[in-house]
């Protein structure tokens, strides 16, 4: 296979002309003899003579190259490894910067738990300690992110470089959100991060979001065929506050809260859908563990390689040649002093 090169600055190649002056005779290499044949023979001159002109001229011809800057352009690769296309879709609404539960919230009084509630840690900081540490985890997998409240960002395309994604997860802390969460337009614009992508393995949106929304007819008849049309699964981490639904009651005054009421609209999606319902910083722990040994199946994909620069090599070439030339010239002139 051919690999192609490029220069950075091409304009330099103007001066490989120069490296042939070391191999063209100069008039003071001309000394008068009478009688040519005479001269007894330098087999060792000759051969040190030329391979003065030769080192002169690499010299040149390496450094000229160096200075045009002869690289490997920019390129992608065909990787398989083990993993998932993973867009991670996080909430950040007013409610993320809410407290979770503390873990033994259900041994304190119930007269009491609200004076306990500020003991546990924001929503939003316990996801985003446990997205990183997921992030880090997963070498293979290709991961964006997008935060959603009432509209959705997108921080982060797909890339395989952790720190890119680590570096997204962690603005997450600025600012605070706003107070409304529209599910429907984020799972849209997160599904649509796949339309300009070819299929190569499994894909998943992992929705984090402490809230959930009643979607209108056109918008559910959107993210169905969005989903299905893309081989997207669609795991929802749901971040219970006190006194908000559980995505398991059948209650009559709750079963049409809007947390129900998304829960059971995903129920109905042809692409597979899990739910985890996180109440205490270990119910997060364990959902995203969880994730991360659903997802774990053969994926191929394209890597992008950055431009590799050789200037470096040629410069080094260059100096080894000067380094020879003047070790050669110092030992001429000792040889006739």
């Amino acid at each position: 296979m051919i690999t192609s090169f490029d220069f950075a600055h091409p304009w330099a190649l103007l001066l490989l002309p120069l490296a042939i002056l070391p191999l063209l005779r100069r008039r003071r290499d001309t000394l008068p003899f009478s009688y040519a044949p005479w001269l007894p023979k330098d087999p060792l001159g000759q051969i040190a003579g030329w391979l003065w002109r030769i080192l002169a001229a690499v010299a040149i011809f390496t450094t000229v190259i160096a200075l045009a800057g002869l690289g490997k352009p920019q390129t992608q690769v065909a990787r398989v490894g083990r993993g998932a296309e993973i867009l991670v879709l996080m909430d950040r609404s007013r409610s993320m910067d809410d407290h979770m539960l503390p873990s033994d919230w259900r041994k304190i009084d119930r007269s009491l738990l609200i004076h306990h509630l500020a003991r546990g840690q924001p929503k939003a900081k316990v996801a985003r300690d446990l997205l990183a540490k997921f992030v880090a985890e997963r070498p293979d997998d290709r991961f964006a992110l997008m935060f959603f409240s009432t509209k959705p960002l997108s921080v982060v395309s797909f890339t395989q470089h952790d720190a890119v994604v680590q570096a997204g997860i962690a603005a997450a802390d600025i600012g605070r959100g706003l107070a409304n969460t529209e599910v429907g337009r984020a799972l849209l614009a997160a599904i649509a991060e796949f339309d300009r992508r070819a299929y190569s393995g499994s894909r998943i949106i992992l929705l984090v979001s402490d809230g959930g929304a009643y979607l209108d007819e056109a918008t559910k008849q959107k993210v169905l065929a969005g989903l299905a049309r893309n081989r997207i699964a669609l795991y929802w981490i749901y971040l219970r506050s006190y006194n908000a639904p559980t995505l398991d009651n059948s209650e009559p005054d709750r079963t049409n809260a809007p947390e129900m009421a998304l829960h059971r609209f995903f129920q109905s999606l042809r692409t597979p859908y899990r739910a985890y319902q996180a109440e205490v910083p270990e119910d997060l722990q364990k959902a995203v563990a969880d994730v991360g040994r659903q997802q774990n199946f053969p994926l191929d994909f394209l890597e992008e390689v950055p431009r590799q620069d050789y200037s470096r090599r040629f410069l080094a070439a260059a100096a080894i040649c000067c380094l020879l030339l003047l070790l050669g010239r110092s030992l001429a002139l000792r040889s006739w002093t």
